[in-house]
């Protein structure tokens, strides 16, 4: 397939493309970088700095959309939140006017959100048909898939994955943890009682497959593990897994006081299933978070 991608540097970005390559993919990436990613893969990859440059003759199959400023890097003032918005929201726009003046269209497109879209529920189990708390993950997911489908009016096949935590060892919130952890540092959030709910990055990359060449796969879809977890067992299971000791608590003052309203990522509760995948028949292969440590971490 001839594949366009967005978020191709990035944590997860970073671990799809050697992948697609390896399965004999051409891979077009739009990067702020172009010449460290043509560097990376030895010229076998294209790589573009605005989508401009992205010519209506060339030959397109499919489009992967993660882009997006990275959720907790930075506090969420008000010119921060335009960053957000922005990095997925008006690309995202931009991409679909990019396909629009082509007259050959990507079979499909698979484009991020993320499990914020349901926003803090706590102990309520929550499928793809689930309705949502309205707050600001909430809005910004929702913003970001209504950009997302004005794809379909292409008759491209779309799917929206809401993503829980990714964890791998190469990045995202696991590598930062891992340090701490490792000092015996790790501590239960809040009561500890919030539901998290992840994604190991193995089986992020197989969905993202599945979704490319699974034609009959269309719409939302939860790209979680199927066993969520509590901060106090995600807490306690990461301990376990390093051997170390992990009886600190940071109490919700600390948190809201340090991260003001970012503390929501972290003491809001989304108790998440990935009902249409299970339906499908996809094969996880961690389904715990004991057999993802494993396999992510070792």
């Amino acid at each position: 397939m001839q594949i366009l991608i967005t978020g191709g540097t990035g944590f997860i970005g970073s671990a799809l493309c050697p992948q697609l390559l390896m399965e004999g993919h051409s891979l077009t990436v739009l990067t702020r970088h172009p010449e460290k990613v043509v560097h990376a893969y030895g010229g076998k990859v294209r790589a573009i700095r605005s989508l401009t440059e992205f010519s209506e003759d060339w030959p397109l199959d499919a489009v992967i959309n993660l882009a997006g400023e990275g959720i907790a890097d930075r506090p969420w003032s008000a010119a921060r939140k335009q960053q957000l918005h922005t990095s997925r929201i008006s690309l995202t726009e931009e991409l679909i006017n990019v396909l629009k003046r082509r007259t050959q269209q990507p079979a499909v497109m698979i484009s991020g959100s993320a499990i914020g879209w349901y926003g803090d529920q706590g102990d309520t189990v929550l499928e793809e048909s689930s309705s949502f708390h309205d707050e600001y993950m909430h809005t910004l997911c929702n913003d970001w898939e209504l950009a997302a489908r004005k794809a379909e009016s292409l008759g491209i096949r779309l799917c929206i994955l809401r993503t829980g935590v990714v964890l791998g060892k190469s990045g995202g919130m696991l590598k930062r943890m891992l340090p701490v952890f490792g000092l015996g540092l790790g501590a239960r959030l809040g009561s500890g009682e919030q539901w998290f709910s992840w994604i190991a990055l193995g089986d992020f990359l197989e969905i993202v497959r599945f979704m490319l060449t699974d034609e009959n796969q269309s719409g939302i879809y939860n790209a979680t593990a199927p066993k969520p977890v509590t901060n106090a067992e995600f807490t306690s299971t990461l301990a376990q897994a390093l051997g170390r000791p992990a009886f600190l608590h940071i109490p919700v003052s600390i948190l809201k006081l340090a991260m003001g309203e970012m503390s929501a990522l972290l003491l809001g509760s989304q108790r998440v299933v990935p009902s249409r995948l299970l339906e499908a028949r996809f094969k996880f292969r961690s389904r715990t978070l004991d057999e993802a440590l494993r396999n992510e971490v070792g």
